[in-house]
C-alpha cells in the first residue's frame, strides 16, 4: 500500500512539535474538515469523558486529550454524529483476515482502526506522519466510512 505523508493540517493550524494526536490527524483527512476545528471538537467532547483505571473505576483528574490520545468512546460518537458508519474487519476469536495493503481495503476515504492507532486511508493511500503498514502486515480490526464515499472491493 502506497504511503502519503500528511499530517492533517496541524502545522497549518499552529500547532507544533510532535503529540499522539492521531485520532485528530486521521478525522481531519478522512472527512476533510480542519485539524484545529477537529481538536477542538474532541477536545469538548474528551472533558466529558474520565479514563477508567484497570479496576473500571474513573481515575482522579485524569481525562483524555486529543494531544495525548483518544479512546473510542470519545472519538466514536464524533464520527456517527458526522455521519460516519463502522465496519469490523475482525470478530473475537477469528484472527485477522485484513491488513493495510493494497486490495484489503474498500477504495475511497476510510479511517481504519489498527492496534493502538487510527489511520486515514484514501483512495488505497495510507495518509499519515510515518508509514504504519508494517510492510502490509498490520491488521485493521475495522474502518470507519461514509457510504456514499467508499467503493466496495
Amino acid at each position: 500500500m502506497n504511503f502519503q505523508y500528511n499530517d492533517g493540517g496541524r502545522a497549518t493550524a499552529g500547532f507544533k512539535g510532535s503529540s499522539n494526536d492521531c485520532v485528530v490527524r486521521a478525522i481531519a483527512i478522512a472527512a476533510e474538515l480542519s485539524y484545529a476545528q477537529v481538536y477542538s471538537d474532541l477536545g469538548i467532547i474528551a472533558k466529558n469523558t474520565r479514563r477508567r483505571n484497570r479496576k473500571g473505576i474513573k481515575g482522579r483528574n485524569k481525562q483524555f486529550t486529543p494531544a495525548q490520545g483518544l479512546d473510542k468512546r470519545v472519538y466514536e460518537p464524533y464520527l456517527f454524529e458526522l455521519g460516519w458508519c463502522w465496519e469490523p474487519c475482525m470478530q473475537i476469536g477469528s484472527g485477522c483476515k485484513v491488513h493495510l495493503r493494497e486490495g484489503e481495503l474498500p477504495g475511497g476515504r476510510i479511517i481504519a482502526r489498527v492496534t493502538g492507532h487510527l489511520v486515514a486511508v484514501v483512495n488505497g493511500v495510507i495518509h499519515d506522519t510515518y508509514d504504519c503498514s508494517r510492510s502490509g502486515t498490520r491488521c485493521v480490526y475495522g474502518y470507519y466510512f461514509k457510504s456514499e464515499g467508499v467503493k466496495s472491493l
